[in-house]
């Protein structure tokens, strides 16, 4: 698949590049498994020398001796005596950088963490010592959120403040979809809608598909579930790294917000537990859940739902985890015959989803957000509010826009008029043939 979009990351590493023959330069990337970091870094230093090392879970003689030999091709260089840890391998190009530039890339950086946490320290020492002399460009990427940012952002750790810039990766945006969209089918909203709301714009998932050509909401379907499908254990792989031994709880939550138990006090029924602490650290350290308030409301409001943030997981908790047992017994036609049946349910809210992004694409408002009473009822699907020309879009979101009554609509939004005195408000509805 063709190289898409990211015009502004490419811009940041290539301006990094061009810091570092002045001094060593350091960047951070962050971004979630599949979003497309390694592609990224290749693609930005695709006519240069680039060392691209992997952190794979062996040891670390072992990666060293990789590193070794991926060191001697690509800058030709044969290494005299051994270089058996990473503090060696790091100095001696630290050294390198101070005669020539170097592009140095190491992927899944947090898993020295559990490989050997002492290399921090010592990249810290190292590179405090060569930065100002070497023309080194450094990047680091990682995978989990949580650790990434404990390792450069968290004043204890040793690498705090060493990084000279950060690049958090998200997925693809609804036009640049569509646009992948585009290069391989003709279009078709609802298959279109099902594309997005099941790959969430993450790029491995899109190129995966694209490549077989599973364009349609059926042939998404038949790929996520058969035989050695990549996406039925994909959740679990994304997320057991981030929880650890707590993944039972933290999945059974996600499992339930995915089935639309988003408020807390519906989480707690189910689980008869409290469960305060896991949602803070599901949206703060793991940014996997975000607290969605209706619009107007006070900072301290009490009626906050979660959503998933990411659709994939959205997704699989919705439909694969749900029905773990059918996927350990491959009863795929089950499975399939189970999501078609509930998928509309799922798509809805993720048209609603869509259609917020494409009004924050147009760059037109300063608020969008959705509008729900203190019981959780009433609810109002999109919300926009541009602050400085007094204009608002209160608008409903259904598949079938016929469905839609804007005299209801507007009946409901009586309730938050009194926050727009003086606006000039459009009431509007969108559905499937609006995409």
């Amino acid at each position: 698949m063709k190289f898409y979009n990211r015009e502004k990351e490419l811009d940041l590493l290539k301006k990094a590049e061009q810091s570092s023959f002045e001094s060593s330069f350091m960047t951070f990337i962050v971004g979630r498994r599949r979003v497309g970091k390694t592609r990224l870094i290749k693609e930005a230093y695709k006519d240069k020398k680039l060392l691209y090392f992997f952190v794979a879970k062996k040891s670390e003689k072992l990666l060293c001796e990789e590193y070794k030999g991926i060191i001697e091709g690509v800058l030709g260089k044969r290494i005299i005596g051994q270089l058996t840890n990473f503090k060696e391998i790091f100095e001696y190009l630290m050294s390198v950088g101070e005669s020539e530039q170097i592009n140095i890339a190491i992927d899944e950086f947090q898993e020295f963490q559990n490989i050997n946490p002492s290399v921090y320290s010592d990249m810290q020492n190292i590179w405090d010592e060569y930065k100002p002399k070497s023309k080194v460009n450094l990047i680091l990427s990682g995978s989990i959120y949580s650790l990434m940012s404990k390792i450069f952002e968290d004043s204890k750790e040793p690498l705090f403040g060493r990084a000279d810039r950060k690049i958090v990766l998200e997925p693809f945006d609804v036009n640049t979809l569509k646009e992948i969209y585009a290069d391989y089918a003709e279009f078709n909203a609802k298959d279109f809608v099902s594309f997005y709301a099941i790959t969430g714009g993450m790029a491995k998932y899109i190129e995966i598909l694209c490549k077989e050509k599973a364009m349609s909401l059926e042939k998404i379907i038949d790929m996520v579930f058969c035989d050695g499908s990549f996406f039925l254990a994909e959740g679990r792989e994304v997320l057991i790294g981030e929880f650890g031994k707590d993944y039972h709880t933290y999945f059974s939550i996600l499992s339930l917000v995915a089935g639309s138990k988003t408020f807390r006090s519906e989480i707690e029924g189910v689980l008869e537990k409290s469960v305060g602490g896991f949602l803070e650290k599901l949206e703060k350290n793991y940014r996997i859940i975000k607290r969605v308030q209706p619009v107007f409301s006070k900072p301290n409001a009490r009626n906050v739902k979660y959503e998933i943030i990411d659709n994939f997981l959205s997704f699989w908790f919705m439909f694969v985890y749900k029905n773990l047992s059918a996927v350990e017994i491959k009863n795929f036609d089950y499975l399939k015959k189970y999501t078609l049946k509930y998928f509309d349910q799922f798509l809805g809210r993720k048209l609603e989803k869509y259609f917020k992004e494409k009004l924050a694409s147009t760059n037109e408002y300063s608020m969008i957000g959705s509008y729900w009473d203190k019981k959780g009822e009433n609810e109002i699907d999109i919300v926009a509010v541009n602050e400085m020309e007094k204009r608002a879009l209160i608008a409903e979101v259904k598949l079938n826009k016929n469905k839609i009554n804007l005299q209801e609509l507007k009946e409901k939004s009586k309730k938050i008029l009194r926050y727009l005195k003086g606006f000039k408000i459009e009431y509007k509805g969108f559905g499937l043939e609006d995409v």
